[in-house]
């Protein structure tokens, strides 16, 4: 069967009224577009997807297979699909784990856009844990590797620099945006991983929320650790390493040949980021993370990094939830602080 997580309710705000014909309407001109733009001759829904409403459009047999599409109205989709597109090319590039192929993001006549990729016929994790955590830790490690390599062919008479295909990232960030969620990240690049952190990651998330709520709290608790950032940073050295970015039990999945991430968030970091949402919300075993520590051991500090990490990821969710997620968010400023 498919499996696919809705990310965050944004999904096909059409659909939610799918037994209206204005409904049917609009379906019908997403899909006669979609099926120019795939120039493909058939377009037939297949009938699955990714619960309630949203299984009937979301996955269709087209010329050249079955593809899985994803639609939002929202007016920043653009970006959402062209960040999430991005991030499935260059996870695809390092040939380590599997992702869905893009295929193409499409512009919606009356505002948003459609994401086609392939389709991956996927269940919950369950016998791939193990395997998952290899290669997550192998995706991780791609980079470094690449770097290595690199220095290698320097050294060898007539393969000089530039002139390997190879292309080795020396800096923190990503080419385009990304959205963690639907907030797109800041991901301009910078060659410190702490000022990287501290100013595209934490800062943007605490300024949204003082826009919103104005928290006198968050505001001193901010002031005190971003000082601190920099202390639970000693004698470690990062290389930057490409991240899938919001790796969540939902995110991740696996099909007969083995496990399948998606829903990307990607830019380079600290690959230590990768796991702390990972560990908030649970669909990970401790098989996972086993394999992947016995590619990258935990440095000196890991775990009160994590903390810090976490803390992103909890402020991200207040500024999409609301205040329930305030408490978490200051307690994880709180703790680091002590």
């Amino acid at each position: 069967r498919h499996y696919w997580m809705p990310e965050l309710g944004l999904w096909f705000f059409m659909l939610k009224r799918c037994k209206h014909r204005d409904s049917y309407i609009l379906i019908s001109a997403m899909e006669s577009l979609l099926k120019k733009e795939l120039n493909t001759s058939i377009l037939k829904s297949s009938g699955r997807g990714g619960g309630g409403c949203i299984s009937q459009g979301t996955a269709y047999d087209t010329d050249r297979g079955r593809v899985f599409v994803k639609f939002n109205h929202k007016s920043k989709a653009r970006i959402m699909f062209d960040g999430e597109m991005a991030s499935l090319e260059a996870i695809l590039q390092t040939n380590t784990v599997k992702v869905p192929k893009p295929i193409k993001v499409i512009d919606l006549p009356d505002g948003g856009a459609m994401f086609a990729m392939e389709y991956l016929d996927m269940r919950s994790l369950n016998r791939y844990s193990a395997k998952l955590g290899e290669q997550m830790a192998d995706l991780h490690l791609h980079n470094q590797n690449l770097g290595m390599k690199i220095k290698a062919e320097e050294k060898t008479i007539g393969k000089g620099p530039g002139q390997s295909e190879l292309q080795y990232v020396d800096r923190f960030g990503f080419h385009t945006s990304t959205c963690c969620g639907y907030i797109p990240q800041v991901n301009d690049w910078c060659t410190d991983w702490v000022a990287f952190y501290t100013n595209r990651k934490l800062q943007p998330q605490l300024e949204m929320i003082e826009k919103e709520y104005g928290d006198r709290e968050a505001r001193e608790l901010w002031s005190q650790l971003k000082i601190k950032i920099p202390d639970f940073f000693h004698d470690i050295d990062i290389v930057p390493a490409l991240l899938h970015g919001d790796l969540w039990g939902g995110n991740v999945a696996e099909c007969d040949s083995g496990p399948v991430i998606f829903d990307p968030a990607s830019f380079y970091g600290h690959s230590e980021f990768e796991l702390a949402i990972a560990g908030m919300f649970g669909g990970f075993g401790s098989s996972f993370y086993s394999a992947y520590h016995s590619k990258i051991p935990k440095a000196a500090g890991f775990d009160k990094r994590l903390k810090l990490y976490q803390v992103f990821h909890y402020l991200n969710h207040w500024n999409h939830f609301g205040t329930s997620y305030r408490s978490s968010s200051l307690s994880g400023m709180r703790s680091l602080l002590k």
